[in-house]
């Protein structure tokens, strides 16, 4: 289920919260007002916060700013979270979310993003994302992370949630995504 943390004591690194501010664009102050009410103010690059507070932010946002707000803040993750070094092809950076996750949230039961296929000759891959957050914040992080790593003879990648699969939206712990090139 979106928005409810599985842990109680989870907390997300700073650097991962500042993708609000950064994907809200014209909205950013509001994005620090939402913030504060939850109780992150004045976040810091390498301050820890509770998810939970990150996670009630988001779901206020995707109540007032709809689901596109909500996929452009998952857009920003790649530019400000802290990142596994040295990828440099589409698998090894879907792969890499699952570690990127883990590196950005600490202290509990936080969930995690699995590549569970990848044909590089039908040229396309499936990410089970099992984690609290909305559906639209992982399609934008899974569309940027594809879109970063694509192959270079690639024009278009997309990333498609897989409707025939569980979603959180009605209750899931988990969404399906399908990545096509």
């Amino acid at each position: 289920m979106q928005f409810v943390p599985y842990d109680e004591k989870v907390e997300v690194i700073g650097a991962a919260v500042l993708s609000t501010l950064e994907g809200m664009g014209v909205f950013r102050s509001a994005a620090i007002d939402l913030l504060a009410k939850n109780g992150i103010k004045n976040p810091t690059k390498d301050g820890w916060y509770p998810q939970k507070a990150w996670l009630e932010t988001m779901k206020e946002i995707s109540g007032k700013m709809g689901p596109n707000t909500v996929f452009m803040v998952g857009t920003k993750i790649l530019d400000n979270a802290v990142w596994p070094p040295d990828i440099d092809n589409l698998q090894k950076g879907l792969t890499s979310i699952d570690a990127a996750y883990h590196m950005n949230h600490r202290n509990g039961r936080v969930g995690n993003y699995k590549l569970v296929s990848f044909n590089d000759q039908e040229k396309t891959a499936k990410v089970v994302c099992d984690n609290p957050y909305p559906c639209d914040f992982d399609r934008g992080l899974i569309t940027t992370v594809s879109r970063t790593f694509r192959p270079t003879e690639c024009p278009r990648i997309d990333v498609i949630h897989d409707t025939s699969s569980p979603c959180r939206k009605t209750g899931a712990d988990s969404c399906t995504y399908i990545i096509k090139w």
